[in-house]
């Protein structure tokens, strides 16, 4: 019979290990790591035999590892552990031979120090403030009657209801596009951020709530996650936080356009009041009426005094105060124009005499003639009309034919 090989001997093809004595070099390879302190939280605790069963994950990887804490160690732990909690634990790598697996055995396990969680909160505050993403000149308006509000919240939580109701009291025809996540643990900022990416594609939605009941700072924690703090910042739709109560206060509620203290606080921050909104419309109708009133009475009043008035009262009254003027400016008017004519006709005499004076016609009166050939031409001297020329003999009353006999010395 052939000997089993021990792990003494190299492993061949021809002399390969049994899976045990791998089984028991693993094991011993695993166990020379000793104990360890990490850091991280629990997102799995089942009880089984008084033993618990659970996992841890990392803080800010992906990486899970599972954890034994048999019942021995179990009493000496904290009794309030639960999923969720953020936590530190010596553990020692122990590797079962019989399932071939790997898990930690916890000797000791205690919450993270509150101090230790707030000073990296507010690192991480500081580094996000520096980057300008709390500023206030980045925030933006919300809508003054948003058509669709996207609600991300917890499925049948407290939250969900008193933001529905609440804002359906107040506008009953609001309509919501709800998406429900894990509000507490590991799962949080993943599905967080990925309904915040797909309520911001949605082009109906017009303002986004992200709502919780209020809890312990541990459990709050997944909404001072930087990614759900950077996912809201890039979001284009305005964005109400309503995490907690008043006095807490995750990052999500520094980088949102409107921190609510309260789910019912958010509801009746983003929707108007139906019954005050009428109010007000009643209240500007009647302040309306009652200037354009005012405005009319005004009105009436100012043409009142100006028919009161003399000129308006009895128009006749400038005809009578006038009609004296009017008379005289008549006379006058009709004085100056008989002056004018007078004028003009002296004038016109004295023009009259004097053309007369210079007129040929007072020539021919006096016995003078005027003598023109038969083309009109006028004869100025003797030579001018030659023997028989016919003559036309211009006196005063008169013209005379005649025949001229020629020039005589």
């Amino acid at each position: 019979m052939t000997d089993v090989p021990n792990g003494s001997v190299p492993s061949t093809v021809e002399t390969p290990w049994p899976v045990s004595v791998l089984a028991e070099k693993v094991k011993g390879y695993i166990e020379k790591l000793g104990t360890v302190w990490v850091e991280g939280e629990i997102t799995q605790w089942g009880v089984s035999g008084g033993n618990v069963y659970g996992k841890l994950k990392d803080p800010t990887a992906d990486v899970t590892i599972s954890f034994t804490v048999w019942s021995s160690v179990r009493g000496k732990i904290p009794d309030d552990l639960k999923q969720g909690d953020r936590v530190i634990a010596l553990v020692k790598p122990s590797y079962w031979l019989k399932a071939g697996t790997l898990s930690m055995q916890v000797f000791d396990m205690r919450h993270v120090g509150l101090g230790d969680m707030l000073e990296r909160l507010e690192r991480l505050r500081r580094q996000l403030a520096s980057e300008g993403l709390f500023d206030v000149s980045r925030k933006k308006r919300l809508p003054f009657l948003p058509g669709t509000i996207g609600l991300i919240t917890g499925k049948d939580s407290d939250a969900e209801k008193d933001v529905l109701k609440n804002a359906q009291l107040r506008w009953p025809s609001v309509s919501f596009r709800v998406i429900h996540t894990a509000v507490q643990g590991d799962r949080v900022p993943r599905e967080v951020i990925a309904a915040i990416q797909t309520l911001d594609a949605d082009p109906l939605v017009d303002v986004i709530i992200i709502s919780r009941g209020g809890g312990d700072f541990q459990n709050l924690l997944g909404f001072s996650d930087e990614g759900v703090v950077r996912a809201a910042a890039a979001c284009a739709t305005p964005i109400v936080s309503a995490i907690g109560h008043e006095n807490d206060r995750p990052l999500l509620d520094d980088v949102a356009d409107l921190r609510a203290s309260t789910p019912t606080d958010a509801a009746k921050r983003v929707v108007p009041d139906v019954a005050e909104e009428l109010s007000r419309v009643q209240q500007a109708r009647a302040r309306i009426g009652q200037r354009v009133t005012n405005l009319i009475r005004v009105e009436i009043d100012r043409v009142g005094q100006l028919r009161s008035r003399p000129a308006l009262a009895n128009p006749a009254w400038i005809i009578d105060t006038r009609s004296q003027d009017l008379t005289r400016y008549v006379a006058r008017g009709s004085e100056l124009v008989a002056r004018v004519l007078e004028r003009g006709e002296s004038q016109t005499r004295e023009l009259a005499a004097q053309l007369r004076s210079l007129s040929p016609q007072r020539t021919l009166d006096r016995g003078y003639a005027i003598v023109q050939l038969a083309d009109g031409s006028i004869v100025r001297a003797a030579t001018e009309a030659p023997a028989k020329s016919v003559l036309a003999i211009t006196v005063a009353d008169g013209v005379v034919g005649a025949i001229s006999s020629g020039a005589q010395s």
